[in-house]
């Protein structure tokens, strides 16, 4: 059975060690403890010096596993205990060890199978089993005593057949029938010569059940029939060495007296299950199914297979114990044996295994003792040369691939930047070479001032990206985009906010710095404005922020940036996605209109263009929604949406008035009605006075549903600020005018001469905002 388990570990990757290192370890140190079934037992695990480990047990049952039960007899010897295993019918049978690793148990039987004087030709003898768990171990062989006599060890074979387990043959000769075989029948070393003559061995077949012992004489000379036989089966090599084989052959010639000894016989034992084995394709290994091996195994490092009548676990290679119980599997420390495990150098014990290397200094071979060596000079010396030249080569390999790295990385960053549309970019800002020298920012100066895009400088991100804070090399603050974009159609959306914003200059919309092509979606680098939206101002949980005279200056704010883009630009611009989230507040509550990724040139001598309709919804201009027909009368209504949230509050995109209307249809209703009040920001009535009103039929005036009854933004604009302007200084008896070339202005009426129109004027136009503000760099 040994053999088995050794072969079955080796395969499994469970490998228990070799018999022979198993043996000498075991005659090294101390045996591992046997535990008992279960932690919280109380069941007794000794008798007098022998341990009795799980699954053999003594005492009620939950001590030790069905059919395993001994006992510990105090009577027969007082003070001195032996231990007993029940035999065939009222025998006993004491036990003297009990190996869990070879799963085997050793017995003392009190008689021998065949001792016989008889003249009869041939006879035989019982040999009964304790137990169905119980065979016959290969580690025991047929011992026979006499003359001219053969002697077979019968079993049971396969389907209830019978089969020889082992045999031998001993004969004599006229003289040698009287000799009588001695302590001087054997050999220098000690060792029985018992090798046919009056006396023979036999081994005999591994894990059997043996039946019966039969003998048959055949006469040579006619002397041997005068010589009794004896036959037994006992442990192998007890019979050489014991000094019972002298008292056993010396008195051959006298009466036999088999019930004086003691003969150790070694049983195999398993625990029958009625398991059907799992059979290993590749090593054709009887494993035990999961539900026996989990049923019997419990330890954790431990594995089962099946056996002829029964079942058996051992513990893993590396790890000794009891494999029947939890926990009962132990690391061996392999250190602790270096003649056992062939490690006399530095060793170190780990789970399961050892690890053994000549020490620091040293070389050799550490599996033989003094094995290890200092190093000479002369390896000093190669090993000196071999690592410098291994650290060079290390380095000119690190070199060689730092700069294919950058390589790659350069010859990305192009592929990148023509993915990126890079050069239809340079293309469109050809015209201002210090505009495309400027707008190109390198990835890693981005990078660089956000700290490799930290989280930490995260502003805030969306389903189209993520903003982040930096700081740039000319100490600008500003706020880098980083989109999710992956289509081309997104793409030639942002090269266009892009282009758009390159050639924009004006304080109500937001500035750009510049963009980054080099990554896989683009990177946009605004200035950055850190005071939310007017979204967020206006529809923010709290206090209320904005007074009705922040709410009017920032209107005439977008409308003069709405106006620039139409009219004053060197191309009119049509936004496109005019709202409220993309109006910027900075600290000082000032407006900035932001997001170009949907706007479009309109060339001078158009009036508009047909594009696919893209917008959100309640500031989208009904016409240009049914039509497609996008003009510059589309972001008039968009705007006229914005004013209208200006004095509500109310959210443009999910608003409903009771009867089904969005906030613009509403709102246009209720003036007819003369009803405003109905929806009207009660801080907006508290502060607004009669500029209210003529606010909101501006805003009614914008979201006609035709285009062409809409007034231009420059209307809008010059409306606007004659009601800022006319609020702002009615104190000073200042009123707004407008003159001949379209500016608006302030002046004093006065009874005396009046003065000239410079003297008395502070003139503001656009065209010059534009020529002042170019002065100066962004």
């Amino acid at each position: 059975m040994a053999p088995l388990v050794a072969t079955a570990a080796a395969l499994a990757a469970l490998l228990l060690a070799s018999s022979s290192q198993l043996l000498s370890a075991a005659a090294a140190r101390p045996p591992p403890p046997v535990g008992s079934p279960n932690s919280n037992s109380t069941c007794t695990t000794t008798c007098g010096d022998m341990q009795v480990p799980y699954p053999f047990g003594l005492g009620p049952p939950h001590c030790y596993w069905p059919g395993f039960n001994l006992t510990c007899d105090n009577r027969s010897r007082p003070g001195h205990p032996q231990l007993l295993l029940s035999g065939a019918g009222d025998t006993a049978l004491r036990v003297v060890n009990i190996s869990l690793a070879d799963s085997t148990v050793t017995v003392l039987r009190a008689d021998v199978n065949i001792t016989s004087r008889s003249r009869a030709l041939d006879g035989s003898g019982a040999f009964p089993l304790p137990g169905a768990q119980y065979t016959l171990s290969e580690g025991n062989e047929l011992v026979l005593i006499g003359c001219n006599v053969v002697v077979t060890l019968i079993g049971a074979g396969s389907n209830s057949s019978e089969e020889v387990i082992g045999g031998c043959a001993a004969s004599c000769s006229d003289l040698e029938a009287n000799f009588r075989l001695d302590s001087d029948a054997r050999s220098s070393d000690g060792e029985l010569l018992c090798s046919g003559i009056r006396c023979c061995k036999a081994a005999i077949s591994g894990s059997s059940v043996p039946k019966r012992v039969v003998y048959r004489r055949f006469d040579l000379n006619g002397s041997g029939d005068k010589n009794p036989v004896l036959a037994f089966v006992a442990k192998e090599g007890w019979f050489d060495q014991s000094p019972e084989a002298d008292t056993i052959l010396s008195s051959i010639s006298g009466p036999p007296t088999p019930n004086k000894w003691e003969i150790p016989v070694v049983l195999d034992w398993s625990v029958p299950l009625n398991d059907t084995p799992v059979i290993d394709a590749v090593a054709f290994m009887p494993w035990c199914s999961a539900k026996s091996a989990h049923r019997l195994c419990k330890s954790k490092w431990s594995f089962c297979l099946d056996h002829d009548v029964g079942s058996l676990c051992s513990c893993a290679l590396g790890y000794e114990g009891n494999p029947y119980i939890t926990n009962g599997c132990q690391d061996i420390n392999e250190c602790d044996h270096p003649e056992v495990y062939k490690c006399f150098g530095k060793c170190t014990n780990v789970d399961g295994t050892f690890e053994c290397r000549c020490p620091h200094g040293t070389h050799g071979n550490y599996t033989i003792p003094n094995g290890c060596r200092p190093i000479t000079g002369i390896i000093i010396g190669i090993g000196f040369s071999s690592g410098a030249g291994f650290v060079l080569l290390v380095l000119i390999a690190f070199l060689i691939a730092q700069r294919i790295k950058r390589r790659r990385v350069a010859n990305l960053k192009q592929k990148y930047f023509r993915q990126n549309r890079g050069q239809l970019l340079q293309q469109l800002v050809s015209q201002r070479a210090d505009i495309a020298e400027r707008m190109i920012i390198p990835v890693d100066e981005l990078a660089k001032a956000t700290n490799n895009f930290d989280k930490t400088r995260e502003l805030g991100g969306g389903g189209h990206g993520t903003v982040y804070k930096g700081i740039l090399s000319d100490l600008h603050v500003v706020a880098i985009k980083k989109s999710k974009i992956t289509v081309q159609k997104e793409i030639d959306e942002f090269i266009n906010e892009v282009a758009i914003l390159s050639q924009i200059n004006h304080k109500n919309v937001v500035k750009l710095y510049g963009c980054c092509l080099e990554t896989e979606v683009p990177l946009l680098v605004y200035e950055f404005i850190s005071n939310g939206t007017l979204y967020h101002h206006l529809h923010m949980e709290g206090p209320i922020t904005l007074s009705w005279a922040n709410r009017l200056r920032i209107a005439t704010e977008i409308s003069t940036a709405l106006a620039y883009l139409h009219s004053s630009s060197t191309v009119p611009i049509i936004h496109r996605d005019i709202k409220s989230s993309n109006i910027l507040l900075d600290d000082t509550l000032t407006s900035k209109v932001s997001d170009f990724g949907a706007s479009r040139y309109i060339p001078v001598d158009r009036t508009g263009l047909t594009t696919r309709v893209q917008g959100t919804i309640g500031y989208l201009d009904p016409m240009y929604f049914y039509t497609g027909r996008l003009t510059d009368k589309s972001d008039v209504y968009s705007f006229g949406v914005i004013l209208v949230e200006l004095l509500t509050r109310k959210k443009p995109f999910s608003y409903l008035s009771p009867d089904g209307d969005g906030l613009a249809s509403h709102f246009a209703n209720l003036l007819t009605e003369e009803n405003l009040v109905q929806i009207l920001d009660p801080l907006v009535i508290e502060e607004g006075g009669e500029e209210v009103q003529q606010v909101a039929k501006l805003a009614a005036s914008c979201i006609k549903l035709s285009g062409e009854d809409r007034p231009t933004m420059r209307t809008v604009e010059l409306t606007l600020a004659r009601l800022q302007a006319s609020k702002k200084n009615a104190e000073k008896n200042m009123v707004a005018r407008e003159f001949d070339d379209g500016s608006i202005g302030m002046s004093c009426p006065s009874t005396k001469e009046e003065p000239s129109a410079e003297e008395s004027s502070r003139r503001y136009s656009m065209e010059q905002e534009l020529l002042m503000s170019a002065r100066y760099p962004r």
